[in-house]
């Protein structure tokens, strides 16, 4: 028998849970469907994951250099340890408090019901869920949304079948560490990775298709941060694609086929993007259709081309971080909840690297804005000149910020250094507000801290030749 709902959210990732208890508290019966781990990408193998290990990491690193600071440890000779068993242990522990918090928190929920399954469209406003009992489950509601995440996307390389290989999920799964890590990947996550495996003891080789790390960034943001990982032991080899992989003759372990000849490594990842889960949704069923990548086409208010549903999170191609997926769900609440109007289109793009130190971005690059080819204004500053960067004797990177010379509003920043991720919010709230730059100019910040120098960094701007 169907069981009928006002309305029905699929996956339960940084959109649909509260978007699941804001539907419920105002007055929808509401269904939140779930066929793996409540929490989705970021509880379980994406964020809080791996930003436990990049803290373990740096620990790691922090006490390696511990006597640069006079403080000496053991015999004073630096040996530092990983017991990857332990930081396992410890992310686990991390993670099963965030995904236990997300199931209680929906099914102490008035007017939420759960479902454990596999959910497919059975039509525009029909849902069966394959129960992990067996058991088919029929819903129907006016009002779907989508929230179902991505996964990792693997090349189809020869030999791929033959060999045991990582993902972001199943790396973080080890309990031995790898003695040589390659990792096929120039991006964020192959970066991140890379940084916190060297750290822990690991030979780390990152095989990079192009010839240079993050190329989506400005080309001395790129070079600052291969410098820094590459100062710390990470290999890195450009214009390498793998032809093809084979397992290593009486050992466990890959041989990875170059144009430049063999790499032997114990493991290997790949961290060459993700793809959304939407190729097994049923989407026929309910009329959606989905572009080459296999995202959903939404408009700004997140609705998909099929009247009542709506696309949140990865799978909509509006944004790939766990924050635009919580933006999306304040911007559904927003407009079908609370009478306001939210859209996606204004949203000011802006996302953080997590090497240590990380890289953070909001608004348009260097890059970016000379292809616009219209005057602007850029200031630029070394990390060298913050006082907290020189306290903890983390100097590395620089800031970088664009000015539109005739609004006066800022085009984009993005610093590359400690605390970046936290500083650029000065950027990214008053280009939120639509405020001048001199709004930020002539704020008075906290000393010492590096959102102090933000102002001094604006007080830098120069015509950009």
């Amino acid at each position: 028998m169907t069981q009928r709902f006002d309305a029905i959210v699929i996956g339960t990732g940084q959109s649909g849970p509260p978007l699941a208890v804001r539907l419920a508290k105002s007055g929808r019966k509401t269904a939140i469907i779930e066929r793996a781990s409540f929490g989705g990408t970021c509880v379980n193998v994406g964020c809080t994951p791996t930003k436990a290990y990049v803290a373990c990491a740096r620990a790691a690193h922090v006490a390696r250099h511990a006597a640069e600071f006079g403080v000496k440890i053991g015999s004073g000779t630096g040996d530092v340890r990983v017991d990857l068993a332990f930081v396992k242990a410890r992310k686990d522990r991390i993670i099963g408090a965030s995904r236990d918090g997300v199931e209680s928190w929906l099914r102490d929920t008035p007017n939420v019901a759960v479902f454990k399954g596999h959910a497919r469209f059975s039509g525009a406003h029909a849902v069966r869920v394959a129960a992990h009992d067996g058991a088919q489950i029929d819903l129907e509601a006016p009002e779907i949304f989508i929230n179902t995440g991505t996964r990792a996307q693997i090349p189809a390389i020869p030999g791929l079948d033959t060999i045991r290989y990582e993902t972001n999920s199943t790396l973080l799964a080890l309990e031995q560490l790898p003695e040589h890590l390659a990792i096929c990947g120039g991006s964020y996550v192959a970066l991140e990775f890379a940084q916190m495996f060297r750290r822990f003891g690991s030979l780390v080789t990152v095989l990079v298709r192009g010839q240079r790390i993050l190329a989506r960034e400005d080309d001395d943001y790129s070079r600052a941060v291969q410098d820094v990982l590459a100062r710390e032991g990470v290999q890195f080899r450009f214009g390498a694609e793998p032809r093809s992989l084979a397992p290593l003759d009486g050992q466990a372990g890959v041989r990875i086929a170059l144009d430049d000849g063999p790499l032997d490594v114990s493991h290997l990842l790949f961290a060459t993007g993700r793809l959304p889960n939407t190729d097994d949704l049923g989407l026929d069923a309910a009329g959606i259709e989905r572009d080459a990548h296999g995202l959903i086409a939404v408009d700004g208010q997140l609705r998909t081309r099929v009247q009542g549903i709506w696309a949140l999170g990865d799978v909509n191609g509006r944004g790939a971080f766990t924050h635009t997926s919580y933006d999306d769900f304040q911007i559904v609440a927003a407009n079908l909840l609370d009478g306001k109007a939210r859209s996606a289109d204004t949203r000011i793009p802006a996302y953080a690297v997590y090497v240590d130190p990380p890289l953070a971005r909001v608004g348009m690059s260097e890059r970016e804005v000379r292809e616009r080819g219209k005057p602007a204004l850029i200031a630029t500053m070394p990390m060298s000149r913050v006082g907290r960067a020189r306290e903890r004797g983390e100097t590395d990177g620089f800031m970088k910020a664009l000015v539109d010379p005739q609004t006066q509003r800022i085009l984009g920043a993005a610093i590359f250094g400690i605390e970046g991720d936290e500083a650029i919010h000065t950027f990214i709230d008053t280009m939120t507000a639509d405020a001048p730059y001199t709004t930020l100019q002539y704020a008075m910040h906290v000393h010492p801290t590096v959102s102090e120098l933000v102002p001094t960094l604006l007080d830098g701007l120069k015509p950009l030749e």
